[in-house]
């Protein structure tokens, strides 16, 4: 009998806009990855998808200007979180109209509806949406979005703040986290192929930032949630890899031990 596998895939902002130009998609990747997502279900029928996406040059540049990320506490600030939550919304809408039309059955579901922060930190976050999703073979999307915050009145949240909350609700077994780099990057340019909480500290001070405007921590930030991560859930495996060679997407769903990228995983293997 085969076993249910849920797998969280994010593709990042990186990856599907052009993050050094304001509000810029990039339409044929974004088309490409949701025709090999398509591919995926067909092969492996027992698979369950979360597809999370970065807000990359759409929420990130609308955030920047009034400092969303740290708080939202003036008119203006509020005025900024509003007009963050629309830009968010927008590339939503291009990622959920292009997997739509490729026969991806993709459940948009945006996180401020019901997220909440403390401090700059998801503690909840309505689940039942995703569950109904997955219980109908359903695909769940969500993404980089806005959050109200009890201390900072309001922020934003990566996808990778939702991964992390969703990871205790769904237990995934892998997480695929897409972006330009073939993964995290030791400071002479080599791939590190294995991060664990044992070892995460040696790394920590080569890891550098997102390339382009990127208000939620850039490397480092995912590195160090997917690492905690992984020590909280050590049957899940974090791949971080590159989404730019057609192919490789539906490759890393299919078969994770040809993935090339690097491996997060609370021991090495």
């Amino acid at each position: 009998m085969n076993v249910t596998e849920t797998i969280f895939v994010k593709l990042g902002g990186s990856l599907i806009t052009d993050k050094t130009r304001p509000y810029t998609p990039r339409l044929a990747t974004i088309e490409r990855l949701a025709t090999e997502i398509r591919q995926a279900p067909d092969d492996s029928p027992h698979l369950r998808l979360v597809i999370g996406h970065g807000a990359g040059s759409f929420g990130h540049w609308a955030a920047y200007p009034y400092g969303t990320r740290q708080g939202v506490f003036t008119p203006e600030q509020w005025r900024g979180y509003a007009e963050v939550a629309a830009a968010a919304s927008r590339l939503n809408r291009i990622v959920c109209d292009a997997f739509l039309q490729a026969g991806v059955p993709v459940w948009s579901l945006p996180p401020s509806a019901s997220a909440r922060c403390r401090d700059g930190v998801l503690f909840t976050m309505e689940t039942t949406p995703l569950r109904v999703a997955l219980e109908h073979r359903l695909v769940p999307l969500v993404y980089g979005d806005v959050a109200l915050d009890e201390q900072r009145g309001g922020t934003i949240i990566s996808t990778e703040d939702i991964f992390v909350f969703l990871a205790d609700v769904l237990h995934p077994v892998r997480i695929l986290l897409l972006g330009e780099v073939p993964g995290v990057l030791d400071a002479s340019g080599a791939l590190i192929p294995h991060i664990t909480p044992a070892n995460f500290a040696t790394w920590r001070d080569v890891l550098g930032n997102s390339r382009g405007v990127d208000v939620t921590g850039g490397m480092m930030d995912k590195v160090t949630q997917m690492t905690t991560l992984v020590q909280q859930h050590p049957q899940s495996q974090v791949y971080i890899l590159a989404g730019t060679e057609p192919g490789t997407l539906v490759q890393a769903l299919r078969d994770p031990a040809s993935i090339v990228g690097t491996c997060i995983a609370a021991e090495s293997g």
